[in-house]
């Protein structure tokens, strides 16, 4: 079956790290870099947050690097080297040009906005994934994926929306599928705060969330006796002074029976209650079957809802990847969700991020691929109170580099936690008391808010 229908569980990329390993990579040293002064500064000019302009966010996590040159960002001007085979085409918005392998997302260019100048100083895919959805760079060199225990780990950015917001509807705050996003947990915050991880993909015939379902065999009044064993077992045991993995797994419990008790909560999962033509317009590809998923939970409460979309990583053959098997179900995921959020009245209050950890060289490699490179990149944005139609940045002839203002991770962050009504100065103390602020640095990127 083709990769980007079924994205391997544990699929390798170029550091020869599985996904599944890099779930077990994290931080010491939690304070990256925050001074006593720095803190000091932090809390006298302490921002009040502003009004919520989105009540959910949908991240599209293209994993491995998508190329935005490519994409995004193409340079006809540019040497053979460089350009590659594409051609930009105008979009419906007069001035912008995109890919030609992009003729979906060209026709709703009026509804999201581009952003070229994305740039940090990372280019693993590990460590660039730690940076980006904790907003923190991980003492650790790519590809050494390490045993730490999991309160010792950065929150990452679906912990930190779960936390300052909460539930507000019967399913989960914070979902990823098809695959956790890694580093996508908790961390310190602890288990009350990690995603519901659907480790089934949506765009299988026989699609089920097991953990909604009470096991075969086993009635509704047999399942209340259980229910109630556990809890008086519980309190036979340490109770409320359940500490470590004890604490940890009671939390556990607790959110799946909550889960599996709740009608509401398997009504939003059940995506085959949609129309085989809504299925068919977000296509019937990962991607596709996961951002209609993500649009159903959102309906349903969800507060952040993590897509891991993997194979980017196209250090071989880019262009047959990216024309053949990558970009085409993007093309359409993205803009069905988009436009789908519209028309039900929901885009404006939610907020839909598109990227990947990196973007790709802008040089062609002797293989016919692109390699790491996260020095500039981009980065798109719909809904939930950011500016539609517009290109924020541009970068040099080669799109190597920006030639405005570069925006990094601690923007990226602070922006969306702004645009959701978080305050991004609000600390929290680890284990050991040490003081993390939710984002460290940066600042609200204003030209792409409405």
């Amino acid at each position: 079956m083709l990769d980007f229908l079924f994205p391997a569980r544990n699929q390798r990329y170029c550091d020869g790290v599985n996904r599944r390993d890099a779930l077990r990579i994290g931080g010491s040293g939690l304070v990256g870099g925050l001074t006593l002064p720095r803190l000091l500064e932090m809390q006298a000019t302490a921002e009040t947050a502003k009004p919520a302009r989105a009540k959910s966010c949908i991240m599209l996590f293209l994993e491995g690097g998508p190329s935005h040159i490519d994409m995004w960002d193409l340079k006809p001007d540019a040497p053979a080297e460089i350009r590659g085979p594409y051609q930009p085409i105008s979009t419906n918005v007069p001035g912008t040009q995109i890919s030609n392998i992009l003729p979906h997302c060209s026709k709703i260019a009026d509804k999201y906005a581009i952003m070229r100048t994305h740039s940090h100083g990372d280019g693993g895919h590990q460590t660039g994934r730690h940076w980006v959805l904790t907003g923190y760079p991980p003492p650790f060199a790519d590809g050494q994926a390490t045993a730490i225990p999991f309160n010792e780990l950065y929150p990452s950015i679906g912990s930190i929306v779960s936390r300052e917001l909460g539930p507000r509807g019967a399913v989960p705050p914070y979902i990823e599928m098809p695959n956790p996003l890694g580093p996508g947990g908790p961390g310190f915050y602890g288990a009350s705060f990690a995603p519901f991880t659907i480790e089934t993909d949506p765009v299988q015939p026989d699609f089920e969330v097991r953990d909604l379902n009470i096991a075969k065999g086993i009635d509704q009044r047999r399942f209340e006796f259980r229910r109630r064993l556990l809890a008086e077992a519980e309190k036979l045991g340490t109770g409320e002074r359940a500490t470590g993995r004890a604490k940890t797994m009671a939390t556990y419990y607790e959110k799946a029976l909550s889960l599996v008790t709740s009608p509401e909560a398997k009504k939003a999962f059940q995506i085959d209650a949609e129309s085989p033509e809504t299925r068919e317009r977000y296509g019937y590809s990962s991607i596709g079957q996961c951002a209609l998923l993500a649009r159903r939970l959102v309906e349903a409460g969800g507060r952040f809802i993590g897509i891991d979309h993997g194979s980017w990583d196209t250090h071989y053959d880019n262009f047959t990847a990216h024309e053949k098997a990558l970009v085409p179900p993007t093309d359409l995921a993205f803009s069905a969700l988009v436009t789908d959020l519209e028309e039900r009245g929901m885009l404006d209050d939610t907020l839909v991020v598109m990227l990947g950890e990196m973007g790709r060289t802008p040089k062609i490699n002797n293989d016919a691929g692109r390699d790491h490179w996260s020095a500039c990149q981009t980065v798109l944005f719909a809904g939930g109170g950011t500016k539609p139609g517009v290109v924020i940045g541009k970068s040099d002839k080669t799109a190597s580099y920006p030639l405005t203002t570069p925006y990094g991770i601690s923007d990226l962050l602070r922006t969306i936690f702004s645009l959701m009504g978080i305050d991004s100065e609000q600390i929290y103390e680890t284990p050991l008391g040490r003081p993390v602020p939710i984002v460290n640095g940066g600042k609200v990127i204003d030209e792409l808010l409405v």
